[in-house]
């Protein structure tokens, strides 16, 4: 089975802290990026000792430029700086060395004068035992395409010549996987892994800012690797990420979710294979059995009273804590008041607040294994009697991801909750569409593997919302069947609701929760009815509505009455939402009706819905 590696180039700091970061994730090789070392107080002797002492070896110098197809002196000149970084190869103790596609504007394309230069340079790289890889840039003058360097690398025809095969140089330029076939697995001599947002721009300049890891993109990274396994290449995997937001990222943080992402691709490619894999397949969300918010007292009451104007009617309470079940067709809130454990240490530090959410599966084992394979943290609770039995993982912002066994489900709240006879006669919504969550701007990317690794969610394009402090940028992930849907809001502005969300607390959280229903209006009729805080929309808004969408002015008063807002795809599939005003600040529901075929989240209508919550905002700065 190949293994793991990380090139430094991938990691936030200085080349010391590059390794611990590795090392610390349990990385057993790296590549050593040329800049790092170059621009390191260590000498290659010190390096060397350093990689020793944390366990790590260095799997590939990288990367040597401008070789190929030199005239006159340059040639000559070439072979003498290999030579050198041979030397120091040496030094580090690692025998593999990246020579990218020339990019000189002066370098000669000559097919045959390439073919030389690699055979001499493989005679040279014999001498010392080192094995060369010759890798196509994207941007490459000559070479650009990994066919090409692997016609090269074949005529060359020698033992230290191989090929390097790099997912977002071939990707990015929509090179087939399938063209891999054509090269041996032993001439392969290292694999780089990235993945990347499809976005139309310079190869270049995507390439240096935009890079991410396997299963934070849109890349068919998992079919590359499958290729790559099928040719029987057992080398390693190495991740090569180029990107703004990691160079001011955690080291140890992006190093994590580094070594998750390639077990998560691996694993994904060998699925592809049909061959055995070392982790259960992701296992698909069945719903959202509820939404766990930790409150006490006063802010406990005035919780109560906000579900109850929503048309939550009080279901049970637990027959050992304080902890209260509100239920309104298949949507399950509860309200954990209990005076010591998980909740009450969440609620000391974030407030009232959405503290866990429970997730229907048909499989909890295989869930639980999944995530110990790809290192996600388990939750274990003091073992005290009457403590519900639930299996839980750590979710985002400390938040629990309690997991539910889908046939046992009606029993639990039997079992755990007797009735307390009462009964929603509202029924304004009838399940949970989706929960919205707020993440820190440099745990965007992190969030999105988490999910995509563990559960195989399929990601929609990346939105960015014009709040009107500031830009926030929204990520949507589902299951195939849309049965579970969450996105992840991030925004460097520190005035914008999902900033001044976090500035609430130490960490991302859930900002608010979508509730569906079969009918919108007749459920805004019924909430309004019951004194429930809408959040009111501009008649700006239904005077544009209805010169984009061609609605009558009875239309169009019928829905500013109701506060509705409005979206459709192009195939004329509908879209409805209202939302409430925030609970202390901290947390808010939306209300929606959507069209089968409907699976975006009403992103026109962002800005709209943005602006009347900051229109409500108090003097206090935080919101």
């Amino acid at each position: 089975m190949s293994s793991n590696a990380i090139a430094t180039v991938s990691l936030k700091g200085t080349l010391q802290e590059k390794l611990v970061a590795a090392a610390g994730a349990g990385f057993p090789g790296v590549e050593i990026f040329e800049a790092d070392l170059i621009g390191s107080s260590l000498s290659p002797t010190e390096v060397r000792k350093l990689l020793e002492d944390l366990g790590l070896t260095c799997d590939l110098y990288q990367p040597f430029r401008d070789f190929e197809g030199m005239p006159g002196a340059l040639r000559a000149r070439a072979f003498d700086r290999a030579e050198r970084k041979f030397d120091l190869m040496g030094e580090l103790n690692t025998n593999r060395i990246l020579v990218c596609s020339n990019c000189q504007p002066h370098s000669l394309g000559e097919r045959q004068r390439i073919i030389d230069d690699f055979a001499e340079l493989g005679e040279r790289a014999a001498k010392r035992g080192i094995l060369v890889g010759y890798e196509a840039l994207a941007w490459g003058r000559h070479i650009y395409d990994h066919r090409d360097a692997w016609e090269v690398v074949k005529a060359v025809d020698h033992p230290s010549i191989g090929i390097i095969l790099d997912s977002f140089h071939s990707l990015s330029r929509r090179i087939p996987n399938a063209s891999i076939a054509d090269i041996p697995g032993d001439k392969i001599t290292y694999v780089q892994l990235a993945d990347a947002p499809l976005l139309e721009m310079d190869l270049l300049y995507w390439s240096r800012h935009f890079r991410n890891l396997p299963g934070q993109g849109g890349l068919d990274v998992a079919g590359f690797v499958a290729e790559i396994l099928r040719s029987g290449y057992k080398g390693p995997l190495s991740l090569e990420i180029f990107n703004d937001r990691f160079r001011s990222s955690s080291p140890a943080l992006v190093a994590a979710d580094g070594y998750r992402s390639l077990d998560y691709v691996r694993d994904a490619a060998l699925t592809r294979l049909d061959q055995p894999t070392s982790m259960p397949a992701p296992q698909p969300v069945l719903g959202t059995e509820f939404i766990e918010f930790t409150a006490e007292g006063e802010e406990a009451e005035t919780l109560k009273e906000t579900f109850a104007s929503l048309g939550f009617a009080k279901a049970g309470k637990h027959r050992n804590k304080k902890v209260t079940r509100w239920q309104q067709g298949g949507v399950n809130l509860v309200v954990n008041a209990e005076p010591k454990g998980f909740a009450k240490t969440y609620r000391t530090v974030f407030g009232t607040s959405i503290c866990a959410i429970g997730l229907r599966v048909a499989n909890v084992q295989a869930v639980l294994d999944r995530a110990t394979a790809l290192g996600i943290r388990h939750y274990k609770p003091e073992g005290r009697p009457g403590r519900l039995a639930m299996p839980a993982l750590r979710g985002v912002g400390g938040t629990l991801l309690y997991l539910i066994a889908d046939d046992d489900a009606e029993a639990l709240w039997h079992r755990e909750f007797p009735s307390a006879g009462e009964g929603s006669s509202a029924q304004a919504v009838q399940r949970v569409d989706h929960l919205a969550s707020v993440v820190h701007h440099d745990e965007f990317l992190s969030w999105q593997l988490y999910w995509r690794a563990l559960f195989g969610l399929e990601a929609l394009s990346e939105q960015d919302v014009i709040d009107p402090s500031g830009l926030v940028h929204s990520q949507a992930l589902q299951s195939a069947d849309g049965a579970f849907r969450v996105t992840i809001n991030a925004s460097d502005a520190r005035e914008t609701l999902s900033s001044r969300f976090l500035a609430r607390g130490m960490a991302g959280g859930f900002q608010h929760v979508a509730l569906a229903s079969d009918d919108l209006a007749a459920s805004s009729a019924a909430l309004r009815e019951r004194g429930a805080a809408l959040l009111e929309i501009p008649a700006n808004y239904y005077e544009d509505l209805g010169a984009r969408f061609g609605f009558d002015e009875a239309q169009l008063a019928a829905m500013e009455q109701a506060h509705l807002l409005y979206d459709e795809d192009l195939a004329g599939n509908r879209f409805h939402q209202m939302y409430s005003r925030a609970v202390d600040r901290r947390f808010f529901f939306e209300f929606l009706q959507r069209d089968a075929g409907y699976n975006g989240y009403g992103a026109p209508n962002a800005g709209v819905r943005l602006a009347a919550q900051a229109r409500f905002r108090p003097a206090d700065p935080i919101d």
